[in-house]
């Protein structure tokens, strides 16, 4: 064998190698140290901004104003950005949507928590229409709930996008008496 084809063999063999040592690191990095992880949905708290109610006894009705103010965190524990769609924060009143907010799209940066500050007002016709709310007033409590999820997609290297939908839906109750929120409870759920 010639010179200088050993020496084309040898090119041949190491520029293959460091092909293959790059395809190997790269197939690593993205099992570990890229691999979507969930981004999580916290809410941090629900203030009662506004409740303005007045009974109609003659009517047997309630007229209700009422607006939350709902503080929630997206965390993002990946190493690369996750962009989330608009979506809705939905408020319920034994399982009526009483009132949504909107939540437009953004990005939250690798290793990053984002904080987003929701007003949710209630649709008075829809709470209306519940039979219970006249009993939960006279009780003093009107039992709420809110649901949002967050879905988008993550990144690994510009190269594979994958998508991700993180929801969080917490119930409370509003003591109508003093006008606070209590015994609040929340659930989460992640899907990749």
């Amino acid at each position: 064998m010639s010179l200088r084809s050993r020496t084309c063999r040898n090119v041949c063999l190491a520029a293959t190698s460091v092909v293959l040592v790059a395809t190997i690191v790269l197939v690593i990095l993205c099992l570990t140290v890229f691999k979507a992880k969930d981004p999580t949905t916290t809410v941090n708290s629900v203030v009662l901004k506004d409740l303005d109610l007045a009974l109609n006894i003659p009517r047997l009705s309630v007229d209700v104003n009422l607006t939350l103010g709902v503080d929630l965190s997206v965390n993002n524990p990946n190493k690369v950005g996750f962009k989330y769609k608009n979506t809705t924060a939905f408020l319920n009143y034994r399982g009526t949507n009483v009132g949504e907010a909107q939540i437009g799209s953004g990005e939250i940066f690798a290793d990053r928590t984002k904080s987003m500050n929701v007003t949710l007002t209630i649709m008075a016709d829809r709470l209306l229409g519940k039979s219970e709310l006249f009993s939960d007033v006279v009780a003093g409590t009107l039992p709420l709930n809110t649901l949002t999820k967050v879905s988008g997609e993550v990144s690994v290297l510009g190269i594979f996008k994958i998508h991700v939908v993180s929801t969080s839906s917490c119930d409370f109750r509003i003591d109508v008496g003093n006008v606070t929120v209590g015994q609040q409870h929340c659930t989460y759920k992640i899907k990749l």
